[in-house]
Formats: C-alpha cells, sequence, structure tokens
C-alpha cells in the first residue's frame, strides 16, 4: 500500500497534490471526478463516460480509516472512497488515463463543457 506522506487540496486551481516522498503528483479536481471508484462512475464492471465535469472542484476531503480518502466534488458527487492504492495509481497513470478519458469522450460526440452536456428542450 503506498500511502501519501502529504496531501493538500488546492482551491483555487481545483488540483489535489500528493507527496510520495521527492514525488509530487498534482491530479485536478476534473481527473479525480471522471475516474471516481464509485458506482455511479463504474458501474459494474462497465464504466459510465462521466461529461460536462469541466470547472468541477473539490469541496472537502474525508479520511476513511486507515486506507483510503472520501473526496467531496462541488456538483454534489462524494460517493466512492478513493484507497491509497487507487489514488497512486492514479497518480502513476495519469498521463495515459487522461488520454483515454478525452478519446471516450471524442468517439462518444460528447465534451467536458458542462452547458453542452444539458438537454434543452423548445417549447
Amino acid at each position: 500500500m503506498r500511502i501519501p506522506s502529504a496531501i493538500e487540496l488546492h482551491t483555487a486551481s481545483k488540483t489535489l497534490t500528493l507527496e510520495y516522498g521527492a514525488q509530487r503528483y498534482n491530479l485536478s479536481a476534473e481527473f479525480l471526478r471522471v475516474h471516481s471508484p464509485s458506482a455511479e462512475v463504474q458501474g459494474h464492471g462497465k464504466p459510465i463516460l462521466q461529461v460536462g465535469k469541466l470547472g468541477v472542484g473539490l469541496s472537502a476531503i474525508e479520511s476513511a480509516g486507515n486506507y483510503a480518502l472520501k473526496l467531496c466534488f462541488d456538483d454534489g458527487h462524494d460517493s466512492g472512497l478513493f484507497t491509497w492504492d487507487y489514488l497512486f495509481e492514479l497518480a502513476q497513470r495519469q498521463e495515459a488515463l487522461w488520454a483515454d478519458y478525452l478519446a471516450a469522450l471524442e468517439h462518444a460526440g460528447k465534451t467536458r463543457d458542462p452547458s453542452e452536456s444539458v438537454v434543452k428542450l423548445m417549447l
């Protein structure tokens, strides 16, 4: 289990910094939100593409025992526990995971922009 030696929440830049000794990783709240381990995101073996999460921030961080963090996002999402191992995996694979996410959005014809993710009805 890789436990960070320091954790910093930066509300202005909407990032979470994890330190592992001399290694520092800055994870955006958007990246963490779209990779949440919750059932809402991960589905039941088939991940659900998250759209319109550009600009989402973290409103709170809570410890979950000695094994995880509960991240509370300002879009109301607060389910799913980010285990130490999962956070380290996200930090290590951030570039590839982000590229995969962007490709999935493009393939689905979706966007990160929340204003484009709203269905508008004209009456």
